[in-house]
């Protein structure tokens, strides 16, 4: 059986982690993208600096960044087909649908019923529980806990080893802090820290 060809966009240590859910037996990973203009190679692989759709135009791409922006802007300029990636290591029920792009790493669960977007990250060891919707572009952190029922606007990061409690409603592009306990629905653009998590004043 040939072997699916991926390049990442993304030269960093978060392709790292995204490389190591590369199953060797069924994937070559054959180059990275980057915008870093001096990197040329990475983990001894080529380095790409400039995106070109007729280049390798039979490979798969996965961005593999972290930052939920630079994700979506990203997604809208490529035209490469999008891979999923989805760790032997992780718990996944059967009827949980998973968007394209979307990457979930090494001890994740997800549990039944629940939606992921296109591009999301479900992180080390963060546990999403049953019925959840989580937009496109959200980045779930580590050791992360979503109850059931939770809804995830789109490009939103829920921090490291945050937990939200069942049936809450997270809007767009928040930032909810680490270690936070979210106990109420969360507006658009809004960041939140504490435990319960509360409004950070964002103005400068």
């Amino acid at each position: 059986m040939e072997k699916i060809k991926i390049i990442l966009y993304g030269a960093s240590g978060h392709s790292r982690v995204v490389s190591s859910l590369i199953d060797l037996n069924a994937y070559e990973l054959v180059g990275y993208y980057d915008d870093n203009q001096n990197l040329k190679s990475f983990n001894g692989i080529q380095v790409l600096t400039e995106y070109n759709p007729n280049i390798n135009k039979e490979c798969s791409i996965v961005i593999s960044i972290g930052d939920n922006q630079i994700r979506k802007k990203l997604s809208q300029k490529i035209s490469h087909h999008f891979l999923t990636l989805i760790s032997q290591y992780s718990i996944v029920s059967k009827d949980v649908s998973i968007g394209k792009g979307t990457i979930v790493v090494h001890g994740a669960i997800i549990q039944a019923n629940t939606q992921i977007g296109n591009h999301a990250i479900v992180n080390t060891k963060s546990s999403i529980d049953h019925d959840c919707f989580i937009n496109d572009f959200v980045h779930v952190g580590p050791n992360a806990t979503l109850c059931g029922g939770v809804s995830v606007g789109e490009g939103t990061l829920i921090g490291a080893s945050a937990t939200i409690l069942p049936g809450i409603r997270i809007g767009k592009w928040c930032i909810i802090g680490a270690g936070s306990l979210v106990v109420k629905d969360i507006p658009d653009n809004t960041t939140v820290f504490g435990n319960p998590a509360k409004k950070i004043n964002n103005e400068k």
